[in-house]
């Protein structure tokens, strides 16, 4: 964008608050950039959400992460250093067609008090206007106006970043017609979700399960991560598969398929659960993805993250946003706050 106003004076756009929106707003903002945050969502959370109820929260999106990459561990330790992330130590093992230990043993941690947790703490210090719905770019005169439902289009941005899932991106990406075909090529698989709680625990050792050759994917004894109320609250993921099939079923249909593939899946003996609600996540699972870590166009000024792009997991998402903050400072002659520590 060398015919614009320099990067320091730009005015950047994130459309999505999700982790990776987040971690390339940090990157953006920590080097000292006029950067706004926009979602359709009330908070911070995405797929990383927490359902609070009178009987305790649920981590009704991802139940944990990992921590593999260099940079991203070393986010991670600091976040627990502050107190916002925790390590979850619980028994995990796989079930069904084929039972055995688990089957991805590592450290996995998570938010705290809840997986959203997190998400707040990373989005403290950025301008994040939610509840207001994108349903377009324009591209005019070598700016961009963002479109609100139901609003008049907003004021004009230099760059702008789409840091949601796939199916939603596609149509924002319209202004870079080679992008919104590239990122078209990703697959989200839905999910449903079951919250259930129980007056008493159930008998099994187990607080993480993985499900081999039945309609669900993994549960979670929710109750058994740290900084958790007390209390028997479980999270059960259905299959995408069978989420796919079933995804204009009734709440209450999904609810007792699920609970009876559970309580069979463990060979327990059913228990009338004290509450029992739903979710469904239409785009939950990239079952296929790119292999790049972003996508970006400095001479046009739009990128694209996301956990779609790289490595389809929490990880992958926060690895994506930080690498296209990055790319976009050092498009702009700027150095990373991370590379500017780094070198000294």
């Amino acid at each position: 964008m060398s015919t614009r106003k320099p990067l320091s004076d730009q005015r950047i756009a994130i459309v999505g608050a999700g982790l990776a929106g987040v971690a390339c707003g940090r990157v953006l903002a920590g080097a000292g950039l006029h950067v706004t945050v926009f979602d359709k969502a009330r908070g911070a959370g995405g797929r990383m959400s927490t359902r609070r109820t009178d009987l305790g929260p649920f981590d009704h999106g991802a139940q944990y992460f990992t921590a593999r990459d260099p940079d991203f561990r070393a986010a991670v330790l600091a976040w627990q250093s502050e107190g916002v992330v925790a390590a979850w130590t619980g028994r995990i093992e796989r079930v069904g067609a084929s039972p055995g230990p688990d089957p991805s043993p590592g450290e996995r941690f998570v938010g705290v008090p809840g997986m959203s947790a997190l998400l707040r703490h990373a989005a403290r210090d950025l301008q994040i206007c939610y509840e207001t719905h994108i349903t377009g770019i324009e591209r005019i005169s070598g700016a961009y106006r963002l479109h609100e439902a139901g609003g008049p289009p907003l004021r004009a941005f230099d760059q702008v970043v789409v840091a949601v899932p796939a199916p939603q991106a596609v149509p924002l990406l319209a202004v870079v017609p080679a992008f919104a075909e590239r990122v078209a090529t990703v697959r989200l698989a839905p999910c449903f979700t079951l919250m259930v709680a129980f007056d008493a625990p159930l008998p099994t050792p187990l607080d993480g399960i993985f499900f081999e050759g039945t309609s669900l994917a993994f549960a979670a004894r929710d109750s058994s991560k740290p900084g958790r109320p007390a209390g028997e609250r479980w999270v059960i993921h259905g299959h995408w598969d069978w989420s796919a099939a079933h995804l204009d079923d009734p709440p209450e249909a999904v609810a007792t398929a699920l609970l009876s593939a559970f309580f069979g899946a463990l060979g327990l003996t059913p228990v009338v659960p004290i509450a029992a609600s739903t979710h469904r996540w239409r785009h939950a699972l990239p079952v296929t993805h790119l292999d790049v870590g972003f996508v970006y166009e400095a001479g046009l000024g739009v990128g694209a993250c996301g956990d779609g792009f790289g490595a389809p997991r929490v990880e992958g998402a926060w690895v994506s946003g930080t690498a296209l903050g990055r790319a976009m400072l050092a498009a702009g002659g700027m150095v990373s706050p991370a590379a500017a520590a780094t070198t000294g």
